[in-house]
């Protein structure tokens, strides 16, 4: 076709489409055009009442009460519509979730380090990350064997490499017989890979001196956070009055809060001792749930032990009283035991509550409902990116345990790599292996070492005036209690601070070093504290706490 013909008829379109537009508008307004298209005529409606006008009566509501999404001019005039999804539509539930440990002070320490890395100039010459507790990121190094076995599962091709020992070899080649088609990368079974539940149920029967462990109440899952908001999913109902309440340790892991509000449950606080090492205080407890009655329905209980942010280990005779605090109140146990292997104080050791519970006798352990919750994450593992955890669970009614795979089943699987990862965590190498001596060398070593960071935490903090740090017996962090002046007091509170969001800004600002305010985690009116890894290696914690020491000192000096 000509250019000369499409011109043409591109302009007859136009007078054609003039045209039909302004006889519209002439029958929307009554008018008829004499011998006008009678199929514009028959567009033609008698006059309608504005109250019997559907069309006015739309057009009298706004588009959002309309449930449409507002129009809005754009720079080149065009009407453009507005987000279907945008902060006053999306779900309010998920506005309420506050995450302590990522928060705005970790985004300004990133921006930090790109400005760095810019050249720009600063008062210190690195951001020092002590806000969460990521131990390879801090400098902690993997142990030997377990990335052997990982290396030769993601690339089975290495198993005839004699470079690898044969213990590892081994290892990996039942990790991927229990795969589909002998490969990591396939989905697993919802609720975990089989043989791997087995050990786990082997290495807790090993743990509490011979308590019995059905590989049944075995779930792989993707880290142990996974494992606690399913749980807390499940337990979560009722409305008004009876709408679930689960009860958390203040301070807290922000995990808790956080799934609480997302799921709309009632967070309900109890306060954990600091003049008693953040001990936990059944009186407090009972103050607790009475008060929780009042406005919803408590349903759970949940422990920290060792404890997170606070670095508490729970006696046996507490972790007993606690037990039976649920029994009688009747309350779904949750025991959140991560750092099972982080204990570190003299004195102190790690007691499950599967096997206190048993040990109570039938008239708990047949009665009383437990989940508890474990990862490769912590301990002397460190392995956060893989996503390895389990949980166990304990006298959960058969429906309900139905209700879970269900559940489970629809995120599929958790990452096969983190399953294979928790496998060798409970299966590690044992006494005439090859790998022995090299795995105990390394477990022992990076145990120890946190033992010693935990000490000169303590140590340190404790000789700066106005900060008062509790012993760290166990888990990866020091939640000292910190004096604020007035003055500071007054400046967050003009700026919409928390005072100990303040210091900690003016802190990251000044030194690089990155911590996490208390109220991330909770803790009484009128105190501050903040949360600080013990992770970094020796050489730089010891600058990070003689630069906290210096700051604490000139920030009092500035605002006294």
């Amino acid at each position: 076709m000509s250019a000369a013909r499409m011109q043409v008829l591109s302009s007859r379109n136009v007078r054609l489409l003039s045209r039909g537009r302004n006889e519209v508008l002439a029958g929307r307004s009554g008018a008829q055009r004499p011998g006008g298209d009678p199929r514009t005529r028959s567009l033609t409606c008698p006059p309608m009442s504005s109250s019997s006008s559907p069309g006015r009566a739309l057009s009298s509501l706004s588009a959002t009460r309309r449930g449409l999404p507002k129009e809005k001019m754009s720079e080149n005039g065009i009407m453009s519509r507005a987000k279907v999804l945008t902060i006053d539509t999306m779900n309010p539930t998920v506005k309420k979730v506050e995450y302590a440990v990522r928060g705005p002070i970790v985004q300004r320490a990133v921006e930090l380090e790109r400005e760095l890395s810019e050249g720009m100039k600063k008062p210190f010459a690195e951001v020092i990350k002590a806000n969460i507790g990521d131990a390879h990121a801090m400098g902690q190094q993997p142990i030997t064997f377990f990335r052997q076995v990982l290396a030769l599962c993601s690339y089975p091709e290495l198993l005839s490499d004699s470079t690898f020992p044969e213990d590892a070899k081994s290892r990996a080649c039942r990790i991927l017989q229990s795969c589909g088609g002998n490969s990591m990368g396939a989905y697993s079974a919802s609720q975990g890979i089989d043989s791997v539940r087995q050990d786990v149920a082997r290495y807790i029967e090993r743990r509490d001196g011979g308590v019995a462990c059905d590989p049944d109440n075995i779930y792989l899952t993707t880290g142990a956070s996974d494992g606690i908001v399913t749980m807390l999913k499940l337990l979560v109902c009722g409305e008004g009055t009876t709408r679930t309440g689960v009860m958390i340790p203040i301070p807290q892991y922000p995990l808790y809060s956080a799934a609480l509000a997302e799921l709309g449950a009632v967070q309900v606080d109890y306060f954990l001792n600091e003049e008693k090492c953040w001990s936990l205080d059944i009186t407090e407890l009972q103050r607790a749930v009475n008060e929780a009655r009042q406005y919803c329905n408590p349903r759970a209980l949940c422990i920290i032990n060792p404890g997170n942010p606070t670095g508490q280990v729970q006696s046996r005779q507490c972790i007993e009283d606690v037990i039976r605090f649920a029994a009688k109140e009747r309350l779904f146990l949750m025991a959140d035991e991560v750092y099972q292997d982080n204990v570190y104080a003299e004195g102190c050791q790690f007691h499950s509550f599967k096997k206190v519970l048993f040990e109570m006798g039938p008239e708990y352990a047949e009665t009383v409902e437990l989940a508890s919750f474990h990862s490769t994450s912590k301990c002397y593992m460190g392995e956060c990116g893989f996503r390895g955890g389990y949980m166990e669970i304990i006298n959960m009614d058969d429906e309900v345990k139905d209700q879970l795979t269900k559940l489970l089943s629809v995120r599929l699987c958790p990452p096969v790599p983190g399953q294979a990862l928790m496998d060798l965590v409970v299966n590690p190498p044992q006494p005439g292996e090859p790998s022995y001596g090299s795995f105990i060398k390394e477990r022992t070593a990076t145990l120890s070492a946190l033992a010693e960071k935990a000490k000169l935490t303590e140590q340190v903090l404790n000789t700066v005036q106005g900060i008062s740090c509790n012993p760290v017996q166990g888990a990866m962090y020091s939640f000292p209690r910190i004096t604020i002046p007035e003055k500071a007091v007054k400046e967050a509170t003009e700026k919409g601070q928390q005072p100990d969001m303040f210091y900690c800004m003016k802190m990251l600002e000044e030194t690089g070093i990155c911590l996490v305010p208390g109220s991330g985690f909770g803790q009484k009116d009128g105190t501050y504290h903040f949360r600080m890894t013990i992770l970094p290696p020796t050489d730089k914690l010891k600058i990070l706490l003689n630069k906290v020491k210096e700051f604490h000192q000139r920030f009092t000096q500035q605002y006294s």
